[in-house]
């Protein structure tokens, strides 16, 4: 009976361990909730983010020459249509909560910017290829994001997973870059980033 009682404890003492590992690694896995764990969180202190060069000019992407349809108009643009301009690009899709946060502080950034937001182009580009159009534009009227916004074509997703990186393609991660007024491409880090950091970030390209 000692030697059964001992045993029976033994196996009580790693089950109790085992839950209590459990447990722990739930903690670290867990994601942080509520306004804390946003960079836009009212009274964050505006991040500068230091450019990463992708493409420096003169060098012309292939993908600047793509036609693409604005859902909010139905015109066709490209890239290469604002010379002189500031372009802001990120990529989206309709399902996705943390590309709505995006695109409400890209929502912001003219009254923001102020004078020089006439230097800004803002274009957002849905990758997600089982969204079309029609999708795109309810979306788009739902929320009043009334700046370019258009279903990607399939090249354009491409060259910007092949040449830039492949999370351009993954949504919630909110990849977004922008292109200065000579053509230079730009990489900004992954996350919602707020409308503060971005036109901090920005503004020496639209001075220039």
């Amino acid at each position: 009976m000692p030697a059964r009682t001992s045993c029976l404890q033994a196996v009580a003492v790693l089950l109790g361990c085992a839950v209590i590992l459990a447990g722990c690694a739930a903690t670290i896995t867990k994601a942080p909730a509520g306004p804390a764990a946003s960079p836009v969180a009212a009274g964050a202190t505006p991040t500068f983010f230091d450019p990463i060069p992708a493409v420096p000019a003169p060098t012309v992407p292939s993908w600047f020459n793509v036609e693409m349809t604005d859902v909010n108009t139905g015109k066709q643009f490209k890239i290469n249509d604002f010379p002189g301009k500031v372009i802001l690009v990120d990529t989206m899709a309709t399902w996705c909560p943390t590309c709505q946060g995006e695109m409400s502080q890209v929502q912001r950034l003219p009254a923001l910017i102020g004078a020089t937001s006439s230097s800004l182009i803002r274009i957002s580009l849905d990758v997600d290829p089982n969204e079309d159009a029609t999708i795109l534009k309810k979306y788009a009227a739902k929320n009043k994001f009334d700046w370019y916004v258009a279903v990607a074509p399939i090249e354009v997703g491409r060259f910007l997973e092949t040449n830039y990186d492949q999370q351009y393609l993954n949504p919630p991660l909110q990849p977004m870059l922008f292109i200065d007024k000579i053509g230079g491409v730009y990489g900004l880090p992954f996350g919602v980033k707020s409308a503060e950091s971005i036109q901090k970030t920005i503004a020496q390209y639209l001075a220039q």
